[in-house]
């Protein structure tokens, strides 16, 4: 059942992207947790590996918030879900406060789930190369939409005590929202990224675990506790609520799901739908496996990067066999999400990239020189085997595809009948040398997916897209269980 009454929460903002968003709000969960205060961390917008850091902090699972994936009821259901024993919420923004699926309207932003769930908003300001500006910069946030409840400011990147205190006294007579952390620049504050984002949680040693949470305790020190008084959540929920636990079905259901430094993109609440429909989830190891685990009814691949474990992946050999045999052979159900599509195919071919040089580069008609107009000399692209399930190949690009898609299905499979879900795609990579006559589960009304037009490759009982779904607003649980029940029938 629903609340009367919206659990307090506090949503950190940022004015754009970069300025510091998920570091703050490290530091405010562990104060809050510091506190005393049990807490639930969420993450705004299409967003695997962020999630995973509030992890380290709070030693609990963190879950996705969407308007595009979810719908507002998906969202509201999904807070409810898991807010049911705390006693207040922590929600990372996505992009600037404003920013959204769309210019018109606040649709799929930060601003927009704020007001979802009535939440105060602390607002997140870069000033590394401002100063009274930043007044103005606030100044146009507070106004810009009433219905947001700006209720804290953090200034980060501050050079000095002199810098924070222009800032401060150019507040005083024009902004009535108090600054309730101030953050001096520092090296230390920055976390290791790849191409797409932060490196996931999963590949950081014990010592860079560490250091997140050197981060997010010295963030903490900064950050002025009145600020609870001041959104008046201090006083949270005392009282017992009466919640209907949600009831998992019993299937003799057994479902492989690929789970290492290669594959660990997965929204967590797509892992506990299944499991409320009766799966039981065997993790296991692409990289480190021989085999895929036995008595299983259905394989999931999720999204990552198995271009970077490309060699150890092609290395196992009896891993690529078991799956390709699986199925082939045996035609077991399979699910795979970007990652998991490039894993299916028949190789994936490393981006091609200059040896290292001390001197400039540039680029002319072209041909990349170095100053003294000789050739650069690149490194050879390499090439690993994948499973080859897929007829077809992959290649890394320097192009990253990110989009919202929203695809009409227009064939039914053993995953889902016709209908519309909508996704999200983010990737450097391409399908090459697919077959004419290969079936396609998706025509794209927005997103590029494989080809521009079409996405989710159906072959044998294979579905395999660039597209991630969010399960949440879909019937995708219930037709893998399906699925997975049906092949146990055979």
């Amino acid at each position: 059942m629903l609340r009367t009454k919206m659990l307090p929460s506090i949503t950190i903002a940022g004015t754009t992207s970069g300025v510091g968003k998920t570091s703050m709000t490290l530091g405010i969960l562990y104060k809050l947790k510091k506190m005393g205060y049990k807490v639930q961390s969420f993450k705004i917008g299409p967003d695997f590996i962020d999630p995973s850091y509030h992890s380290i902090v709070t030693k609990n699972p963190t879950y996705n918030l969407d308007s595009w994936l979810m719908g507002i009821e998906g969202v509201r259901d999904t807070f409810e879900r898991n807010t049911k024993s705390v006693d207040l919420a922590v929600i990372e923004g996505v992009m600037g406060l404003y920013d959204g699926a769309e210019g018109k309207t606040d649709f799929a932003s930060t601003a927009q789930i704020a007001k979802i769930l009535k939440s105060n908003v602390i607002l997140v300001i870069d000033a590394s190369k401002a100063a009274r500006s930043i007044t103005a910069m606030a100044y146009g946030y507070i106004l810009f939409d009433r219905k947001i409840k700006i209720s804290g400011i953090i200034i980060n990147k501050l050079a000095s005590i002199k810098h924070y205190n222009f800032i401060k006294d150019s507040f005083a007579d024009k902004i009535n929202v108090p600054i309730i952390g101030a953050i001096y620049t520092n090296n230390n504050f920055h976390f290791k990224e790849r191409h797409i984002g932060l490196l996931p949680s999963a590949e950081l040693s014990i010592n860079k675990r560490r250091e997140v949470l050197n981060i997010a305790k010295t963030i903490a020190d900064s950050i002025n506790i009145d600020f609870i008084n001041y959104m008046k959540i201090n006083k949270l929920r005392k009282i017992n609520h009466e919640f209907s636990p949600i009831k998992r079905k019993k299937t003799s259901v057994r479902i492989a799901v690929a789970l290492d430094n290669s594959f660990n993109f997965y929204y967590r609440e797509n892992l506990e739908r299944l499991q409320e429909e009766g799966a039981k989830l065997i993790f296991f190891s692409p990289v480190n496996d021989k085999k895929i685990p036995e008595d299983i009814s259905g394989i999931l691949i999720g999204g990552g990067f198995p271009e970077i474990l490309g060699k150890k992946l092609s290395e196992n050999y009896s891993m690529l066999k078991d799956i390709k045999k699986a199925g082939e052979s045996y035609q077991i159900p399979i699910y795979a999400e970007c990652g998991g599509l490039m894993y299916l195919t028949k190789s994936i071919k490393e981006l091609k990239y200059p040896i290292k040089s001390n001197e400039p580069q540039h680029v002319s008609k072209g041909k990349t020189y170095t100053k003294d107009k000789k050739d650069v000399i690149y490194q050879e692209k390499k090439s690993h085997r994948m499973v080859g399930l897929l007829d077809a190949s992959t290649e890394m690009t320097n192009r990253l595809v990110l989009n919202y898609t929203d695809a009409i299905i227009t064939k039914n499979s053993i995953f889902a009948k016709k209908g519309r879900v909508k996704g999200h795609e983010f990737h450097f990579s391409k399908i090459l040398n697919l077959p004419k006559d290969y079936s396609f589960a998706y025509r794209l009304a927005k997103g590029i997916g494989i080809d521009g037009a079409k996405d989710g490759i159906l072959t044998y009982n294979i579905l395999a897209s660039y597209m991630h779904l969010h399960f949440s607003n879909t019937k995708y649980p219930q037709e893998i269980i399906k699925a997975c029940k049906n092949y146990l029938k055979k």
